[in-house]
């Protein structure tokens, strides 16, 4: 069998084929790139307005009594500050929180009052009042969400502060 030099592909040819395989790649990357960052484009107050619900259904898990839906919305690798120190992971946290579930009533409520998201959508801080059965207020909460791979928003750190008494 005779070749001739029009059946077998240059040096050169091979070449160009993978660059353009490898422009073709790049191109599809980047394309997906754009799509997850499009449909991730929800404005500043949606996104607040997400955390709030978040915050919002964390407080009724406690007040229905409901641990695991209150699992549900703590991070892995969340820090939790209490009146005895630093709680780290969500294993931790939840075995301390597990007391505020023993009784029929909450011994404690909560309720976002203000909420505020980085630019880049993915932390945000949400603040309000911790109030004891009777509805008076007794502390103040601060928590950081970060919207987890899953889409999910879930604390990855709550400190709360008891609230002073003016004379």
């Amino acid at each position: 069998m005779q070749w001739s030099r029009r059946s077998v592909p240059s040096v050169v040819e091979a070449q160009e084929e993978v660059c353009m395989k490898t422009k073709c790649m790049a191109l599809f990357c980047l394309l997906g790139v754009l799509a997850a960052g499009a449909a991730s484009g929800a404005t500043n107050a949606e996104l607040a307005t997400q955390v709030r619900a978040a915050e919002t259904a964390f407080a009724k898990a406690m007040a229905d009594r409901k641990l695991d839906a209150f699992e549900s919305y703590v991070a892995e690798d969340a820090v939790f500050y209490d009146g005895e120190g630093v709680l780290r992971g969500k294993t931790a946290v939840v075995s301390r929180w597990k007391q505020f579930f023993a009784g029929e009533q909450a011994p404690f409520s909560w309720a976002p009052e203000s909420v505020e998201v980085l630019d880049s959508g993915t932390l945000a801080l949400s603040s309000g009042p911790v109030r004891d059965p009777a509805g008076t207020q007794i502390a103040v909460f601060n928590s950081i969400w970060r919207l987890e791979k899953d889409g999910r928003w879930r604390v990855v750190f709550d400190k709360g502060c008891h609230v002073c008494e003016a004379k």
